[in-house]
Formats: C-alpha cells, structure tokens, sequence
C-alpha cells in the first residue's frame, strides 16, 4: 500500500507530455539509482518495495531536490493477490503509464553444500513470479494503448545452471525466456520490452557471491538500462563485455561445465 502521508502528484505544466514510469524494487541498488537517473530525465515515478524508511527517504530526495517528482508505495512481491488492485491505483494516482520496470530480486549465499527448500522458493517467488503478477497486467494495458516499455532486470546468472546456487540461475533463467515470450508476442502492438542481464554489480546482492568479478557501480548499471530505454534495445548485458563472456561461457560442454568453480 501507499505511504497515507504522501502528497498526491501533480504537474504545474499540465499541458506539457509528462512520462511516468513504475519501479518495483526501487529503494536501493539498480532500482534506487535508476529511480534517480529518470528523475533527472524528467520522469514522474511511482516507486515500490517492501522497505518504506528508504523508499520514503528516496522520494524525499527526488522531490526535495527538485530531481523530478515520486511518490511510494510499499509492496511485498510475494503477496501477488493484491497487484491488481495496487496497479489500478498506482497508474491512477500518476495519471497514466509510460514505462514499467521490475528490479526485485533477492539471492541467497552461493553454497553447494547447502539445500534450502524455503530458500528456494522464495527465490522464485521474488525473482520469477512476482514479475508474472504485474507483467500480465502492464501488457495488457499497454497493448490496448498501443506503446508502453517495459524493463525487466534479470541477471547473467540466467544464462547457465551453477552449481553454488541452481535456485537463483534457473530463476533468472526462467525470467528472460518469460520475457522473450512476451517480447514476441507484443511486439506488433507498438510495446517494447527489453531483458537486461547486469553481471556483478556493486549491490548488498554482492556479498552473498562467492567470489567478485569485475563489479560496477549501481549507477553505472543504471545508465546503462537508461540507454537501452532510450534506443528501445530488446536484449542487452551490463556491461556489454559479458555478452561475449556469456555466449563463451554457454559453448562450454556440460561435463567439462560441471567442474568449473563458476
């Protein structure tokens, strides 16, 4: 639900084109720098996630700084019955939507030695079916409307089954085929959907790797996913080297992969 005490949104230029934008998973990390970055690009945003005391400290600054304006909601992805009630409410309350995008997600210490079943299915609940909750909902509208973007954030992780934290992967896995399938069938109504697969990012994710590998800063992942928004690319790696690693790492034979401490 959203903070009681929040100010409503509204526009001292009301005939000028205003974007507006949802993000869930947005107090801190990628979502938090993203928030910002859209701010300074003239975005209005509707910002959401479990933690209000930063959520709401993240709003102060965008409207106290006269970054841009947001407001906040506090949502808990896992309780996906009460998304379309929230959805209704979010756009109403921002007059409309232009851009959505998922960034939550959650990983747990990459541990072979370790089998967690409620581990495990948080992480799906968080990482995968918590996106399936709202992302039915924004196409639909945005279809009907015939443009809108969407942006779901996933990880390079995905790309192959690891053996320290086979939940995660496949969860990651799962999100960018679900995403591809939806990309495929939106395409011809004007709606742009675009996976991003980040590598390490320098996040409170990081400590639970197992070993770091060329992690960037949050808001350089963020000018990234800003720029993919702006050229509407589809797939794209942050940053772009791990394309390349990727597509190396996914040629290695299973019974050669299986070894590897990776």
């Amino acid at each position: 639900m959203n903070h009681p005490n929040m100010s409503p949104i509204t526009f001292s230029r009301p005939l000028e084109r205003v974007t507006r934008a949802i993000i869930v998973g947005a107090s801190s990390g990628i979502g938090e720098a993203l928030a910002l970055k859209l701010a300074r690009e003239g975005y209005v945003l509707a910002l959401l996630s479990r933690s209000e005391d930063k959520l709401q400290t993240l709003c102060e600054k965008i409207n106290n700084d006269t970054l841009g304006q947001a407001t906040y909601f506090v949502h808990d992805v896992k309780l996906t019955a009460e998304v379309p009630e929230l959805f209704l409410k979010v756009c109403t309350e921002l007059g409309g939507l232009d851009l959505f995008v998922y960034n939550a997600g959650i990983q747990f210490p990459n541990d072979p030695t370790v089998y967690s079943t409620e581990n495990d299915l948080d992480t799906f609940h968080v990482n995968l079916l918590g996106l399936a909750s709202w992302l039915n909902l924004v196409a639909r509208r945005f279809q009907k409307l015939k443009f809108g973007h969407i942006v779901v954030v996933g990880s390079v992780a995905g790309d192959r089954g690891r053996r320290g934290m086979p939940a995660y992967t496949a969860s990651k896995s799962g999100l960018h085929t679900y995403v591809e399938g939806f990309r495929n069938r939106r395409y011809r109504h004007g709606v742009v959907v675009t996976s991003v697969k980040p590598g390490q990012v320098s996040t409170s994710l990081l400590k639970n790797a197992d070993k770091e590998l060329w992690p960037i800063s949050a808001d350089l992942a963020a000018e990234y996913i800003w720029r993919a928004i702006k050229r509407r690319r589809m797939v794209v790696y942050v940053p772009s080297r791990w394309f390349l690693i990727s597509w190396l790492i996914r040629l290695i034979p299973s019974i050669l992969f299986r070894k590897l401490n990776i």
